[in-house]
């Protein structure tokens, strides 16, 4: 679920690609409809022996990247189901605990698959990393460093947030409001 944010001219957004051996972040603030990085990086866990202590890293990291940036958003790649079971509990595990971080901070939660942030980035649900990447240089119309690609993941779910609350806010601000935005969509309601 998304919130309207409370000062419409400039939004923070933190996305994740959640990981248990590399968790990549991004911060995003947007002023007016202009996108600026602030920040995108990786955590690197795969040095650590036992799950539990990166878990615990994740915490750490996501709570200091939050209150460096205050980011009011937080956009988080949902885990992919894949062949094994003991990778997907530890990817949910680590997805859960910069869940837990963000909600500690009090930032609204919204997760989206990878097939949603790909297609909403590159327009192909199939793209890949390297091209999610460079639609990304496009858009912010600068180099990234693409050295570890879980980092431009998480830049492309802060953008793909943006992209949602803009499209929310167009509808609640031409149809004047929640009642109008029914009104204009009544074709999105499910009965």
């Amino acid at each position: 679920m998304t919130s309207i944010p409370n000062n419409l001219s400039k939004t923070r957004i933190l996305g994740i690609d959640p990981g248990t051996t590399v968790l990549g972040y991004a911060v995003i603030e947007i002023d007016k409809k202009e996108i600026k990085l602030l920040t995108m990086s990786v955590v690197l866990l795969n040095h650590m022996e036992e799950h539990q202590h990166r878990l615990k890293q994740i915490f750490e990291k996501i709570t200091m990247v939050i209150r460096a940036f205050e980011p009011t958003e937080l956009a988080i790649e949902a885990p992919f189901f894949g062949k094994n079971a003991q990778s997907m509990l530890k990817l949910g595990r680590a997805q859960g605990v910069a869940m837990a971080a963000a909600m500690v901070e009090g930032l609204v939660v919204t997760e989206y698959s990878p097939k949603s942030i790909k297609k909403s980035v590159t327009g192909n649900g199939n793209a890949s990393k390297e091209q999610v990447a460079a639609m990304l240089e496009t858009i912010l119309t600068m180099d990234l460093d693409v050295k570890y690609l879980d980092a431009t993941d998480a830049l492309a779910a802060a953008v793909t947030h943006h992209y949602q609350l803009s499209n929310a806010l167009k509808g609640m601000t031409k149809a004047g409001g929640w009642k109008g935005f029914l009104t204009a969509n009544a074709d999105r309601i499910i009965k």
